[in-house]
């Protein structure tokens, strides 16, 4: 047992280096070929930052274990909401700006019906995954098209360059830096596709190691421990900002990653091979997820910010979730 968790914390450790690694080296070689910052941030970045649950899914499916894929998506949704936002609450109220954050969260709440709606009509095929990746594919290009406008409404031209002239946009995307010789920006990129594969092979054979030895399926900890482990970029991201007080970036990172978690990585993983949802998840975990994506709602229509008492009602229910998710495997 302890070597299976020292697998899966070494396996996390090297899944987030090295997406880390590729989310520099793919950033800076997509603007040095010319492709516009805002289309880099929306497709490089964001795939990118996905990289480690994408890789664990499909490994999970690749060694026979679907339930730990759909388990990690579904628990990381959870857990983005009531910790990723619940924590740094207790820290410095989180702000939610109506006008920045309702259009995402309508989008991640359609994609949330459409996940359970096919998670009802299950197992999840490649036809589920050819329509999870279609929504995603249109949430993209509408995003796209209103980037695009908004730009030209300012006057701001569709390139950014990258160099030691490189404008502003470019320069905020996430791994991006003009200076960064092609040396460095080919080693990132290299550690990042070497790296994602060896860590998700070292988490996924340890989860189902633990699943093995604790007698639960490998569903249940991917809902718990692969969840949670996989959700700790989004968590230090959100903690670090509360601590700066600038928390009001927390509700756009929680609803971006839920949207790709639901829509990109089960949308690919379907693709791979099928997954059979559980008989738990289907009469538990999915309505738990959307109950909690539904809660979201009254601080985005009103722009209420999340403040203390809010985060730790957050945290307990995540602790009532976690309870009963052990006293079901128990029982």
């Amino acid at each position: 047992m302890l070597i299976d968790l020292a697998f899966v914390g070494l396996g996390l450790v090297i899944l987030l280096l090295a997406g880390d690694a590729l989310v520099k080296g793919a950033v800076n070689i997509s603007l040095r070929l010319g492709i516009p910052a805002v289309l880099v941030g929306l497709t490089v970045v964001a795939f990118g930052t996905s990289a480690p649950e994408l890789l664990v899914s499909v490994q999970a499916v690749l060694r026979d274990a679907p339930g730990l894929a759909l388990g990690n998506v579904v628990g990381s949704n959870i857990a983005n909401i009531l910790l990723v936002l619940g924590i740094p609450a207790l820290i410095a109220a989180v702000p939610v700006e109506r006008d920045e954050s309702l259009r995402g969260y309508a989008i991640m709440m359609w994609a949330s019906v459409l996940f359970i709606g096919l998670a009802l009509l299950g197992p999840f095929t490649w036809w589920h995954g050819v329509i999870l990746l279609a929504a995603l594919a249109l949430m993209l290009a509408d995003t796209w098209r209103r980037a695009q406008n908004h730009r030209a409404a300012n006057g701001n031209g569709a390139f950014a360059a990258v160099g030691p002239e490189a404008g502003p946009e470019a320069e905020a995307l996430e791994g991006a830096d003009p200076h960064m010789s092609w040396l460095k920006v080919g080693l990132y990129t290299v550690l990042g596709l070497i790296g994602l594969p060896l860590g998700a092979d070292l988490l996924v054979d340890g989860a189902v190691s633990i699943a093995a030895t604790l007698g639960v399926s490998d569903a249940i900890i991917g809902l718990t421990l692969v969840a949670v482990g996989t959700s700790l970029p989004e968590l230090a991201t959100t903690v670090m900002a509360a601590i700066r007080r600038e928390a009001g970036v927390a509700m756009g990172n929680v609803i971006g990653s839920n949207i790709f978690n639901l829509l990109g990585i089960i949308g690919v993983a379907a693709l791979v091979g099928p997954l059979p949802v559980p008989p738990q998840m289907l009469g538990f975990d999915l309505w738990v997820m959307l109950g909690v994506s539904i809660m979201l709602a009254p601080f985005v229509l009103r722009s209420r910010s999340i403040g203390s008492g809010m985060g730790l009602g957050f945290l307990a229910l995540y602790l009532i979730y976690l309870t009963a998710l052990i006293l079901n495997a128990g029982g």
